[in-house]
């Protein structure tokens, strides 16, 4: 069965023609904002031959659609609905779906959500400290993003380090998030994840700001005098990296950085701190195993585990089962464990800070060159 998967991110547009697990065929379009070129998709799709199905990537789903779905006029009109909460991702996806649904009329088209993976989550994880009318009539929770790379991650992880491992995945690129994953059995599942309502909460990203207090937002509009939407465009397109180093791409950052730029360095130690700070952990006897992937992970990954040797070196094999921990930094500091209660809740504060062995995993569909990390205590 021939299937073109087609991932709209918020930086590049990924297609892809597969026969099952056998690859046939890729191209990348560069899309500003999620936006390609004019006519570039459908270009793309041209002379690719026999196409069974489509596959489409969206990062919203709603609390309505936990699983992929068969897209009608009726689907879209309810995706298009949500393109508010997701707007860098969700109308450029939905129009990429669009045109390839217009390119191969009679073709099946499935969307696969993001969301998905992290629907369900436990409520302790997904609930927001709200009043019940906001959770329960308009849906306010944690959703989750990153989901199908979260999934595919951790599975990876499984086939390199060992089944049904304790994992968390860190999806490293221009969007970003951190997820803890466990096992029933075979199937992977969500039981925390850093992105929240929208794609914008969370760790430092690209363009985004991750967690930010809420009043601030409304500070700027009530008090500063700033409209809603510019507020919102800012958060969404011109913070993170963009806003603290003047780019949103981490290899211009990291050069900055090297090059001793006040910005640059300051921009670099704040996304650490934020990854360290926000991404879940497990209780001891903690995390079995960290992956990293995508492509800040792949040009950064020394920057995250404090200087780990590049793949393929003879000290890049798995780390000993020592019990001492190294903060991810370019300097070591050693730090010693705190005592935690053997039953200690997993998002408890000793918990979130205890040591324990990690196992970093390079694994991603397009950027399997990511470093092997032996340092332990990095929380990537």
């Amino acid at each position: 069965m021939h299937v073109l998967v087609v991932n709209a991110g918020s930086s590049s547009i990924k297609v892809r023609l597969l026969d099952d697990d056998e690859l046939l065929h890729r191209t990348d379009l560069s899309a500003d904002r999620g936006r390609p070129e004019p006519g570039a998709l459908e270009q793309a799709l041209d002379g690719l031959g026999r196409i069974d199905a489509v596959g489409h990537r969206v990062v919203h789903g709603g609390p309505r659609r936990h699983g992929p779905v068969l897209v009608d006029d009726a689907v879209l009109a309810e995706l298009d609905e949500l393109a508010a909460l997701a707007p860098l991702h969700q109308p450029p996806a939905l129009a990429a779906l669009r045109a390839t649904r217009s390119a191969l009329p009679g073709v099946p088209a499935i969307a696969c959500f993001d969301t998905a993976f992290h629907a369900g989550m436990p409520a302790a994880a997904s609930t927001y400290a709200i009043p019940a009318r906001w959770r329960n009539e308009l849906g306010v929770r944690r959703y989750g993003f990153h989901g199908l790379a979260h999934e595919w991650a951790a599975r990876r992880a499984a086939v390199l380090a060992g089944p049904r491992l304790r994992t968390v995945v860190a999806h490293l690129g221009s969007g970003a998030s951190a997820c803890a994953v466990a096992w029933d059995g075979d199937q992977p599942r969500s039981v925390d994840t850093t992105m929240g309502f929208t794609p914008t909460a969370g760790l430092v990203m690209g363009s985004r700001s991750g967690d930010l207090d809420p009043a601030v937002p409304l500070w700027l509009v009530e008090s500063a005098g700033l409209a809603a939407t510019d507020v919102a465009g800012v958060l969404d397109r011109e913070s993170g990296l963009a806003g603290l180093a003047g780019s949103a791409d981490m290899r211009d950052v990291l050069a900055g950085e090297r090059a001793g730029q006040p910005d640059a360095v300051l921009a670099v130690e704040v996304w650490l701190h934020r990854l360290r700070a926000a991404s879940p952990r497990w209780p001891p006897p903690s995390t079995d195993s960290t992956c990293s992937c995508s492509a800040v992970a792949s040009v950064s990954a020394p920057t995250i585990c404090g200087g780990a040797p590049s793949p393929g070196s003879p000290s890049s094999a798995w780390p000993s089962t020592s019990t001492s921990t190294q903060a991810p930094t370019r300097t070591a500091r050693p730090t010693s464990a705190p005592t935690v209660p053997p039953h200690a809740p997993w998002w408890s504060t000793a918990a979130r800070s205890s040591s324990s062995q990690r196992r970093y995993v390079p694994s991603s569909p397009e950027h399997t060159r990511s470093a092997r990390c032996r340092r332990r205590g990095c929380r990537a």
